[in-house]
């Protein structure tokens, strides 16, 4: 029998037709608007609209193109801006290394704009030299005369980002001192910590409560969609996943607009190490956290919905336009054979769009298909858990051995949390074999000497396919904490085309290949014991990590 949870979410998930699920998706949407924050009917009218035409007689190739354009995914689009590129934009990075010095080169060739978005800057050299390349854009801007102005946006999280003496603000101030009026430094701190909490709990366990967790790194029209923090470990032997979507303009402005936004209901790092409110906007923690927080939803959905029309403009223009031209000289119109939806989730100011898109995904994911998940951080949320548990996919679950966790070897109490996450494995596991599901949900455990594991994402095999057509990149890592604490975005990749989807399948096969099938056995060797009170303690924690 179904767990109780499942039944509850069966009620509307299971058994509808694409529209019937849009439709009721559109209803939960409306009323998280209701409670408090302003409806967005902009977003929600094109949920009600036809849904794409029907595949006739035979059953179609796996994301083939419907002959007005659209493929099977093209609900997403009814959320979020939809983004045709060609895949000969889309770039897959495998190594920290390669992460690194894409960074630096990326850097040192901007001209209009570098836009950087990550929970933290480390104190290192590694980090040094990405501030030096900074330093060194700006110096080269400035020679170049008028015309060039570059501009440099990087947001942070307060907490994590002001921890100890040395910390991500003090790398920065000089860069903040010496060019004032080209760089700005947001430093996010979450409305949910203030008051008597915000007094009384310590550095690093303030940082439980939610945190600035996007990780965007933009220069000029090049974008790199990653869930790696700028730090000196995601540079070198922390394995984590990285996108380079190269000339996608309508994207970089997108998320240009996104970490302004964040930035502007941020606090602001000054020349002086101090740090303000922008004029004119709410403080995140001293003033009312009700109109703060519904002040943030109005302006982030407003960034959502505007690229999302005017998206829909450009192109219904261009379709005009290729048409016409097409009946003149005879040529066939063009269409893209990738489409970007960038997916974001800010519980904290009632913005659930990643959520609905992962749960439709698990919901519509039929008889046949394969689902591999990873994460640095297994925790999943019981909705998550019981789509796995009760839905008919395949699913290949990777997440971090012990040893590899970030945690490990960690000082105080958050040298347990590696068995803590081994606690939740082993009770999810067990109710994998309960239900006699061993056959369909395997996890994985990704175990790689003198490294830690960090990546995240998804990627969605269709039936009769070998090859991923979606998948899914960015910070989220699909937890309690994701869901309801930190602001989060990741994009929805939807390819046609052969060649990327190669691309992504190496990718998934290269992290799984690292890794190992877990067993009951695994969970009998010694190192793997989990002491009582570590047991007794994890359903109280297990929401804030």
């Amino acid at each position: 029998m179904a767990a109780p949870g499942l039944l509850r979410r069966r009620r509307w998930l299971p058994g509808l037709g694409l529209p019937a699920l849009l439709g009721r998706l559109a209803e939960r949407f409306s009323r998280s608007r209701e409670r408090g924050r302003r409806s967005s009917w902009l977003l929600l009218a094109p949920l009600l609209s036809p849904a794409m035409p029907r595949a006739t007689a035979q059953k179609p190739p796996p994301c083939f193109l419907y002959p007005d354009g659209a493929h099977r995914f093209q609900w997403i689009g009814n959320l979020v801006p939809e983004f045709g590129i060609s895949s000969s934009h889309v770039e897959v990075l495998s190594s920290p290394a390669e992460f690194y010095e894409l960074l630096k080169a990326q850097i040192k060739a901007a001209k209009k704009r570098v836009v950087m978005a990550s929970l933290y800057l480390g104190t290192g050299p590694m980090e040094q030299e990405l501030v030096d390349s900074l330093h060194e854009a700006l110096v080269n801007s400035l020679h170049e005369g008028v015309s060039s102005d570059l501009q440099i946006s990087i947001l942070l999280d307060f907490t994590r980002g002001s921890r100890g003496r040395q910390n991500s603000r003090t790398m920065l101030l000089p860069l903040l001192q010496r060019f004032p009026e080209r760089v700005q430094v947001s430093l996010f701190h979450t409305p949910s910590l203030r008051g008597l909490l915000r007094l009384l709990t310590p550095e690093r366990f303030n940082e439980t409560i939610g945190l600035q967790h996007i990780k965007v790194y933009l220069f000029d029209d090049n974008v790199i969609l990653s869930g790696a923090n700028l730090s000196d470990s995601y540079f070198t032997s922390r394995q984590d996943r990285y996108m380079f979507l190269r000339d996608c303009r309508d994207v970089a402005n997108f998320f240009t607009e996104l970490v302004a936004t964040v930035g502007d209901l941020s606090l602001q790092l000054q020349p002086d190490d101090t740090v303000r409110v922008k004029d004119g906007m709410l403080h995140p923690y001293q003033g009312d956290k009700e109109e703060y927080c519904k002040a943030a939803n109005h302006r982030l959905m407003e960034v959502v919905n505007s690229a999302r029309m005017k998206q829909r403009l450009q192109q219904h223009s261009r379709s005009h336009d290729t048409e016409s031209t097409a009946r003149l000289d005879g040529r066939q119109a063009s269409v893209p054979d990738t489409w970007i939806y960038p997916l974001i989730q800010m519980k904290p100011f009632g913005i659930e769009i990643d959520e609905l898109v992962t749960e439709t995904l698990l919901t519509e994911a039929e008889r046949g298909t394969k689902v591999s998940l990873t994460t640095g951080y297994f925790n999943l949320t019981q909705a998550y858990m019981d789509l796995v548990l009760g839905t008919r996919a395949h699913y290949q679950i990777l997440l971090a051995s012990p040893e590899v966790n970030g945690f490990f070897g960690a000082k105080g109490v958050a040298g347990a949390i590696p068995a803590a996450y081994t606690h939740i494995e082993q009770q999810f596991y067990q109710e994998v074999c309960r239900r006699r599901q061993q056959h369909r949900v395997q996890l994985q455990e990704y175990s790689r000497e003198g490294w830690t594991f960090h990546a995240k994402g998804l990627w969605l095999y269709m039936p009769g396919s070998s090859l991923p057509c979606l998948t899914l990149i960015g910070s989220p890592n699909f937890g309690y904490r994701s869901i309801h604490r930190d602001l989060e975005a990741q994009i929805a990749i939807v390819t046609e085309n052969q060649h990327l989807q190669q691309q992504l399948h190496e990718e998934q096969n290269r992290l799984y290949t690292c890794s190992n099938t877990v067993s009951s056995a695994t969970f009998k060797q010694s190192h793997r014991y989990v002491k009582l009170w570590v047991k007794l303690v994890t359903p109280l924690i297990k929401n804030f990590f």
